[in-house]
């Protein structure tokens, strides 16, 4: 393996196999730029993305299920070999005596590692797709991924993995369901050109993941009205509405790099306020929007309709107070993730548009939550 798992960092997008609905096109030609920027600027930055797409499909492929099988024997055989030296520290220590690493370390347990690493090894570069794809020529996802040369090579600095199946803990290879996965990931990408919603960064949102969304997605739009500095809090939103395609596809690779250069305190940070805006998404608050809708909806099919304003509350006498941590909202800068200060408190109040003006209460420093799921 060519990089850090330390300095890895996973994105993804998942949905329905629609490639430009989906904004999976922008997606992939950003990450052929970000792989140049990283190349560039971080080399010892590595980021894996999944692209998570149900396509037609007639098995894994023959590399995913050796890789696989060749991992997990790595994995077996250096339990035991933990296990074996853990059981001769503790005889040697009861016997009075302190073992050296040549005691604890046989030469058998080297020649089972060494087996394993040599297995590991590979003259051709690893697959970027997971399943034998039928058709695999007239694949969109894939042909993207050719015309911009993301072939996993060793130097490149982002590595692809289409994954044609939706995610289930039956899964042989990754055996986690989707909610598991995209808390094990950095963050979600959702370049749509056309989503009515998106419950994709919606769900991210809940489970404290940032993404990125456009100003053509209704969450997109949602967020961008009701949130001071959206990218404060993790979301961020790409202009697909009033710039051309090569702005946005700029705007989005420099999303990406702008997360890229966040060191591990400052994803946490940004993490646990976007867990925050769970209360934004709650069926408590959207509801009214449902309501308000069905009452325009009944007006519109029966012009003497009368709402008597008892079950549907108005939006601008709803409000949200912040949670019994206190926390901040960001500051307004884009680099309030660096800068974080006690500036801010956290409550919604709904009259049409953003979060609350500064205050002086809470603090990033004092979260409960100090890790990345």
């Amino acid at each position: 393996m060519d990089f850090d798992l330390d300095k890895t960092l996973y994105f993804f997008i998942a949905g329905r196999y629609e490639f430009g609905n989906k904004g999976a096109d922008i997606f992939i030609e950003s990450l052929a730029r970000l792989n140049a920027m990283l190349k560039h600027e971080k080399p010892d930055t590595t980021v894996v993305a999944f692209l998570i797409f149900p396509t037609k499909v007639n098995n894994f492929n023959v590399d995913s299920l050796r890789g696989h099988a060749v991992i997990k024997q790595l994995r077996d055989t250096i339990n035991n070999v933990q296990n074996s030296i853990g059981k001769r520290m503790f005889d040697s220590c009861v016997k009075g005596h302190i073992p050296s690493s040549d005691e604890l370390l046989t030469k058998d347990d080297l020649v089972k590692i060494k087996r394993c690493m040599f297995a590991m090894q590979r003259d051709s570069m690893p697959p970027v797709t997971t399943h034998n794809i039928i058709d695999d020529w007239n694949d969109p996802v894939l042909g993207s991924i050719r015309r911009c040369n993301l072939f996993n090579s060793v130097h490149d600095r982002v590595k692809m993995v289409f994954h044609p199946e939706f995610l289930t803990s039956t899964n042989p290879l990754f055996g986690i369901d989707y909610e598991e996965f995209v808390r094990g990931c950095h963050l979600g990408v959702f370049p749509s050109y056309y989503e009515p919603w998106g419950y994709t960064p919606a769900e991210c949102t809940v489970m404290g993941i940032p993404s990125i969304t456009t100003n053509l997605s209704g969450f997109g739009c949602f967020m961008n009205e009701h949130i001071c500095d959206p990218k404060s809090y993790g979301i961020y939103i790409v202009d697909r509405r009033y710039i051309g395609l090569e702005n946005s596809v700029q705007q989005l690779s420099g999303f990406m790099m702008e997360f890229a250069r966040l060191n591990r305190r400052q994803r946490i940070i940004q993490r646990n306020r976007t867990e925050r805006l769970s209360d934004l998404l709650d069926w408590r608050t959207l509801g009214i929007y449902y309501r308000q809708a069905r009452v325009k909806a009944l007006q519109a099919v029966y012009p003497d309709y009368v709402d008597d304003g008892s079950l549907y509350s108005s939006r601008s006498t709803l409000n949200f107070s912040r949670p019994f941590s206190e926390p901040p909202s960001p500051t307004s800068s884009s680099n309030s993730i660096i800068y974080y200060q006690k500036k801010f408190f956290y409550f919604f109040v709904f009259k049409g548009h953003t979060t609350p003006a500064p205050s002086v209460h809470g603090s990033d420093d004092e979260d409960s939550v100090d890790d990345e799921k």
